[in-house]
């Protein structure tokens, strides 16, 4: 059965200037997140994107690198149409995280003053990865565009916050331990803490176990208020011991296959029985993040755009 949207939709015209919030776009099995606070603005992914250098059917994907772009100009550009990022973060080199910057990136009505990205290094990724997805192509077809609009780009990061207006930003998972075997690229993934006045949220990008990187994170993380399930909510992703450390009120998965997260958001709910929105159920979420620890949560963020 399919399941019906939940979620009331957000009236943008309305819209505070110093409002902070995280707007999910819809973009599919994909992630693609703004954030947003006090004016100022910054995105984490970009979508998955129509490209398919290597022509394998398996990757024949449908893109939202448009439908990104289109939610940018409608929602982060000045009166003069002029979108400005503070930065970009890419988690790790899958095209339905990376896919989309490129487009984003070639837009004259874009700048974008930084980008966090770690270096690609196909010698510590696994067999099947490399000759059968794009990982290497859509790295570098992201660095070529940042390269050519003379955009920064931070590989090498140790963790020390930052700010983004009213929110404090940390970036975790940002180093690589040495192992012997081959690992998928999800294991490079860098997931994001954000912080407002006690209010903490985490976005898990497509971080796994596999090199014991939850094993790690998870106690360092402690509680949060929302989590962005990782992997789009995969049930392997998000074990029981990663949902009792952060145990959050709010869960958002990046996708719109139920099927695939079934175990998760029961696990979740016997867990903390937090409310579990999909971002292709709902046509996007947006989590408004208030000044005393309260979120409220709207869904339809598309429907303008």
């Amino acid at each position: 059965m399919k399941e019906q949207c939940k979620l009331l939709p957000f009236d943008f015209a309305a819209k505070s200037a110093q409002i902070d919030c995280i707007h999910f776009l819809n973009t599919g099995n994909s992630d693609a997140i703004l954030l947003e606070s006090c004016g100022h603005f910054a995105m984490v992914d970009g979508g998955e994107d129509t490209d398919n250098p290597r022509g394998f059917p398996a990757l024949d994907l449908p893109g939202y690198e448009q439908r990104v772009l289109a939610y940018l100009k409608a929602h982060a550009a000045d009166e003069s149409g002029k979108v400005h990022l503070d930065f970009i973060v890419g988690t790790h080199a899958h095209s339905d995280h990376l896919g989309g910057f490129d487009t984003i990136l070639a837009d004259p009505d874009a700048t974008v003053d930084r980008a966090y990205l770690k270096k690609y290094d196909s010698s510590r990724i696994n067999d099947a990865e490399n000759t059968e997805w794009d990982n290497q192509e859509v790295y570098d077809q992201t660095i070529a565009a940042l390269r050519a609009r003379n955009i920064p780009v931070i590989s090498e990061m140790n963790g020390t916050p930052f700010q983004l207006g009213n929110f404090k930003i940390t970036l975790l998972n940002t180093d690589d331990p040495a192992v012997e075997e081959k690992v998928g690229e999800n294991d490079q993934s860098i997931g994001m803490l954000i912080e407002k006045n006690g209010t903490r949220i985490f976005l898990g990008a497509d971080l796994e176990d596999a090199t014991g990187d939850l094993t790690r994170l998870a106690p360092q993380i402690g509680k949060v208020d929302l989590f962005k399930l990782c992997h789009h909510g995969i049930d392997g992703n998000n074990p029981a011991f990663l949902i009792e450390a952060l145990m959050p009120r709010i869960c958002v998965l990046t996708s719109y296959d139920a099927q695939h997260n079934q175990e998760s958001r029961a696990r979740i709910k016997d867990i903390c029985n937090a409310q579990t929105y999909l971002t292709g159920v709902e046509d996007g979420v947006l989590a408004v993040i208030g000044d005393k620890g309260e979120i409220e949560v709207f869904g339809h963020i598309h429907n303008d755009t």
